[in-house]
């Protein structure tokens, strides 16, 4: 089979396309002809070595992907040869096939792509558990999301309109915000133009937000967490910026603030049944219309490190998904 690989850690530029032998199955786990695989923040540091995991080299990066099960090992009972599934890697899914622990397996909805399914689960997954399970978000509270057009971005919006809240989408430029207002964001600010934290008390008579999803970190945290209402939740997502930002505890005493942190990976792991809850509230959202995942950008697995750049530059917006069907490809052009 053909693997985009991972030989050293460095660039995206020294990944390098290989025929290898296909993944062998344990007993609970699933073959997986891969279809299409969603491109995340965290391919930018595993090739790197920056990542909480290092996966042995040679290895292929890729947390996710959609396709066709192959084969399913001998103690998985649930799933068949056959079956349309999205899955939940770590890594290996910039690749023609790649071996999956059943648990990490779900059934692709009726009326949903490969493509749109390769670009679900994590953004999503990651959204849904932040905004439930850590935020507690409720119907009229005011949700700020940072990073507004990114994949996690995007379906923090999207979800948090399904839950009622009064979204206020922030972003680098305005081509990012139209991307947010497109997916049902109430207000926007553009942080590259305006302080973020004069606007949020702006859009919120002073009050400031009742919930903050941060996926950036840096100087944005330093703003966000000054732009917290009494009693506000600030969502620690992820560090896109690459500085990961220190945090004066005095501000979250003067405003009975919490700082959380979100690791829906782990979360999924620990408390299966919850997330598996989750999903079945999204897939029914995505049946009634209220997420459209936006795929921006569909690369072939031979151009997949660009993938990679385009995200690491922070110039995507929206989910970027590789291709590995032929029929895919050509839907992109």
């Amino acid at each position: 089979m053909k693997a985009l690989l991972c030989k050293a850690f460095g660039p995206a530029s020294t990944l390098v396309l290989e025929d290898v032998p296909g993944p062998a199955i344990k007993k609970n786990e699933i073959l997986l002809d891969v279809h299409a695989a969603g491109v995340n923040f965290p391919d930018t540091l595993i090739i790197e070595g920056k990542y909480q995991f290092k996966p042995p080299f040679p290895f292929s990066p890729g947390g996710e992907a959609a396709g066709v099960i192959a084969a399913v090992g001998e103690n998985v009972s649930h799933l068949k040869p056959g079956d349309r599934v999205m899955a939940l890697t770590g890594w290996g899914s910039f690749a023609e096939q790649v071996a999956v622990p059943h648990y990490n397996v779900l059934p692709i909805p009726p009326g949903m792509d490969f493509t749109t399914a390769a670009a679900f689960s994590m953004t999503y997954g990651t959204s849904m558990h932040a905004l439930t399970q850590r935020a507690h978000l409720q119907p009229g509270e005011t949700l700020l999301v940072l990073g507004a057009s990114g994949g996690v971005g995007l379906a923090a919006v999207e979800i948090g309109k399904a839950l009622g809240a009064r979204v206020i989408a922030a972003a680098s430029s305005a081509e990012k915000l139209e991307v947010a207002r497109n997916a049902g964001a109430d207000e926007l600010i553009n942080y590259s133009e305006a302080s973020l934290k004069d606007e949020v008390k702006r859009l919120t008579n002073g009050n400031g937000a009742d919930v903050i999803y941060d996926p950036v970190g840096g100087d944005l945290f330093d703003q966000a967490i000054r732009s917290i209402a009494w009693n506000g939740r600030l969502l620690v997502v992820g560090f896109a910026s690459g500085r990961i930002p220190d945090l004066p505890v005095n501000l979250t005493l003067l405003k009975g603030a919490s700082v959380v942190g979100v690791f829906w990976g782990s979360f999924a792991q620990r408390q299966p049944q919850d997330n598996a809850a989750n999903f079945k509230h999204l897939f029914a959202w995505f049946e009634e219309g209220k997420l459209k995942p936006l795929v921006s950008t569909i690369y072939p697995l031979e151009r997949a490190g660009e993938a990679i750049d385009l995200l690491g530059g922070r110039r995507a917006g929206g989910k970027v998904v590789i291709a590995l069907s032929a029929d895919l490809i050509k839907s992109s052009h």
